[in-house]
């Protein structure tokens, strides 16, 4: 299959300090992991940037202006909580991420490739309406699903979720949001203590799998198998988003999961055949969370792979 990777140097810039977990040094072993001679076939363009029109689709303006212009003018770092800071390329940095989904969604829509990886940062999966948390200030992934579905037509998007940590903030803005699906496999009790199963969406289209702490591969992979692509496959999604966090990794730092490198892969090639099945193959992955350099990078590696058809 033809896999498209989006990024941006700006990504690099965005300056969260010393010894923050969320660092330029992600991108840097995602693109690296990337640069062997089997993805010599992956092609590669520069992520644009979002318009405030293309934000506001998850977002108010109020909250927008209010990140940008908390965006330092100089040196230094701003936060906005104990997790969550701003540096003078920051703003840029959000905005070129968010604008990578869009512009995924657009070649994907115009059947220009079959899929698409953005290997940006910040992440984005738990900014919520109108608050920046847990590293993230814009919603990537619910801007790309609500930009295919508004810009595009698609009338059945789903956002699927990998990240060790619940993405409250995509499950806030697609609650009762029509033609929209939000399923996620986390870590229960950790960050941000959302995402109890009885949390179901305003039109019953959220589904929520918490996961013990310590729970490995075998458990892993039959939750997904036998509870989330059920869910999915009922949904029948025309366009499908993956929230690709790689923390729930065994080498993580910051959570309790225990899954390899090839778990990634394995949960990867399952969300592909339901979109060949329903979606045309549509599908655009954005990097959320790993925080083990070598665990992202193999993990990562493992992903592209799969949407590669390896």
């Amino acid at each position: 299959m033809t896999t498209l990777l989006y990024t941006h140097p700006l990504c690099l810039e965005h300056d969260t300090g010393d010894y923050h977990p969320e660092c330029a040094d992600r991108i840097k072993a995602v693109i690296a992991a990337l640069e062997s001679e089997e993805f010599s076939m992956l092609l590669r363009d520069t992520a644009p940037r979002a318009t405030m029109e293309q934000v506001m689709r998850a977002h108010p303006l109020e909250y927008i202006d209010l990140v940008l212009d908390s965006v330092p003018t100089g040196p230094g770092q701003h936060a906005l909580d104990n997790d969550t800071v701003l540096s003078e390329q920051s703003g840029e940095a959000a905005l070129r991420a968010a604008g990578a989904g869009i512009a995924a969604v657009d070649a994907v829509a115009a059947g220009q490739v079959h899929n698409c990886f953005c290997a940006v940062r910040p992440p984005g999966h738990h900014a919520e309406i109108s608050t920046a948390m847990g590293f993230c200030f814009f919603n990537n992934a619910a801007i790309a699903a609500l930009h295919a579905r508004d810009a595009h037509g698609f009338k059945r998007v789903a956002v699927v979720d990998f990240d060790v940590h619940h993405g409250n903030g995509t499950q806030q803005i697609l609650w009762d949001q029509p033609g929209t699906f939000y399923a996620s496999t986390h870590q229960e009790h950790a960050y941000p203590n959302t995402g109890s199963a009885d949390e179901t969406g305003g039109e019953g289209v959220i589904v929520n799998i918490p996961l013990p702490a310590g729970t490995g591969s075998a458990d892993f992979r039959m939750a997904f198998a036998d509870m989330l692509i059920p869910r999915l496959r009922e949904f029948a999604p025309d366009f499908l988003i993956i929230s690709a966090g790689f923390d729930a990794h065994a080498s993580d730092p910051l959570a309790h999961l225990r899954l390899t490198t090839a778990d990634f892969g394995w949960a990867t090639r399952q969300l592909l055949q339901v979109a060949e099945e329903f979606a045309g193959r549509r599908v655009v992955s954005l990097l959320e969370g790993g925080y083990d350099l070598r665990a992202l990078a193999d993990s990562t590696r493992e992903h592209v792979r799969a949407l590669m058809g390896f």
